[in-house]
């Protein structure tokens, strides 16, 4: 990612909203800068397009009150983002399997 988009990114203060509608759930995440949706069935691949023009095919389980999403990269490693909930927010970890790397993100609740 270059820089000035790292910075941009690590400045922001996005906005996560996690719903479900019958069987579809959607994840909303909104910043100063774009709004992305992801609309899946908890169990059935579905794709998504990154900024860079790449698509991901993803998989996304609930698992133990979590919500655990497995990306296939183009390159064919894997991508895990595990949101954890509790009564104060939600931790979003991601770890990237071919480099072994693990970020986490904290958020608060906001309702």
């Amino acid at each position: 990612v270059p820089f000035m988009a790292r910075k941009m990114m690590a400045a922001s203060t996005p906005v996560v909203e996690i719903f479900s509608a019958d069987d579809t759930w959607t994840i909303k995440t909104s910043t100063m800068i774009r709004t992305t949706e992801l609309k899946f069935k908890p169990g059935e691949e579905y794709e998504e397009s990154m900024p860079n023009g790449e698509t991901l095919k993803n998989m996304t389980t609930i698992e133990d009150g979590k919500i655990v999403t497995v990306s296939q990269v183009p390159d064919g490693s894997k991508t895990t983002r595990t949101y954890s909930f509790s009564e104060d927010g939600m931790l979003l970890t991601l770890v990237h399997e071919k480099s072994g790397e693990t970020a986490k993100r904290h958020f608060k609740r906001l309702q």
